[in-house]
């Protein structure tokens, strides 16, 4: 699995490399961001071990410093520093405001212990005696070794007490959420459950070798086999809810745009304000959707002195005596007194009135709300109750 010129491990640390680099200005404005903090760390880590563990980094690694096998402490040290940050994440992710204080313990304690497994890994390697330089088998070569035995055993520990910690930390966390959320969480834990095949598959290795037979193939091929696949799952399931966060946060915006369609299109006559959108059919759903609520506030102002309380009582009657709930009714009656208010400013312009009426207090109370206007704007599309009022007002005005 890991090729001779290191292109598949070289390639997902360089997009890692990216992603760190994109949030470091966020961090920098926010230094105290523990999350923001962690999610850095572990994409720095993460960009660390596909470097090192390329075969043209462990090769160098040796040369460089002249020692042979000298990246295999710097590999374990990595992978561990990288399950650290993993458990790290997680506990600030999950935990609430309340709950920031014992995550905080808790990261503390993992961070500690993260760093005595790594100090640890490599006083045994500087005691241990490996000559020759192993770069895909030195598991099952020196698994018989004094002190390089234990280096790699207690690696091989450390990975799969982090496994264990993420699976159920993982799990635990998503019984209690739903969507995007959950479905990374089940990634996640699936991706450590396959961590902990591949710290079976080393440890029957090493198992096989100390009964003096060659299992090496489980640590070559497969091991590499399932922590690729792992790796691939659980750098997912951390992408996932951002992913589903951003997408589903687009799409509300976009519906509540669409929605609020009619409740612009009534008062586009009446928007003295409105400017042009810069960047044409590229300009976010941000700034598209600020605009048009911007708009429909400054047509409502614009029409606000010929709405008539009166006319909003009889229609929220008239819907309240139709069994209509309350918040729709309110919705209903609003969007009748708007129509209404609509064609009266209208005649008021085409007549090149000269003074308005005085302005009257604010008679609607469904634009208070983002969600009233979108109520507001469905009923001015849908309602038979606001398509009569409107009917109405345009009689009456004919008829002066």
């Amino acid at each position: 699995m890991n090729d001779s010129n290191g292109l598949g491990f070289y390639l997902p640390g360089a997009v890692l490399l990216l992603a760190t680099v994109l949030k470091l200005p966020a961090l920098c404005r926010n230094p105290r961001d523990e999350l923001l903090r962690s999610v850095c760390v572990l994409l720095a880590l993460a960009t660390a071990v596909f470097a090192c563990t390329a075969i043209p980094t462990l090769i160098a690694v040796n040369r460089i410093t002249g020692v042979p096998n000298a990246a295999a402490p710097l590999v374990f040290s990595l992978l561990t520093a990288f399950s650290g940050a993993n458990i790290v994440l997680i506990l600030h992710w999950s935990s609430t405001p309340e709950e920031a204080a014992r995550a905080r313990r808790r990261s503390r304690l993992c961070t500690l212990a993260t760093l005595a497994v790594i100090a640890a890994v490599n006083t045994l390697f500087l005691l241990g005696d490996a000559p020759e330089e192993r770069l895909r088998d030195l598991d099952t070569y020196y698994a018989t070794t004094p002190y390089i035995r234990e280096m790699i055993l207690l690696y091989i520990a450390a990975h799969t007490t982090a496994a264990v910690t993420m699976t159920v930390l993982c799990r635990r966390w998503a019984r209690e959420v739903h969507g995007g959320l959950r479905a990374g969480l089940a990634l996640i834990a699936a991706g450590y459950v396959l961590n902990l095949l591949y710290d079976v598959a080393k440890l029957t290795a090493i198992g096989a070798r100390w009964a003096g037979r060659d299992w090496s193939v489980l640590s070559i091929q497969l091991a590499p086999a399932l922590a690729s696949v792992s790796a691939l799952l659980i750098a997912t399931g951390f992408v996932l809810p951002l992913i589903s966060q951003h997408v589903t946060s687009r799409w509300r915006m976009w519906r509540r745009y669409r929605m609020l369609r009619p409740l612009h299109q009534e008062l586009r006559t009446a928007t003295r304000h409105s400017i042009g959108l810069s960047a044409g059919s590229w300009t976010p759903i941000e700034i598209r959707l600020t605009q048009r609520e911007s708009d429909i506030h400054d047509g409502i102002l614009a029409v606000n002195p010929y709405l008539h309380p009166g006319v909003r009582e009889q229609a929220l009657r008239t819907e309240l005596d139709a069994g209509r709930a309350p918040d729709e009714a309110q919705a209903v009656a609003d969007a009748a007194a708007l129509a209404s208010a609509v064609v009266a400013w209208e005649k008021a312009r085409s007549a090149a009135q000269r003074s308005a009426p005085p302005t009257a207090d604010m008679v609607l109370t469904s634009p208070n709300s983002p969600q009233g206007l979108v109520r507001m704007s469905l009923a001015l599309a849908k309602s038979g109750t606001v398509r009569s009022f409107r009917q109405s007002a345009i009689l009456e005005s004919s008829s002066l």
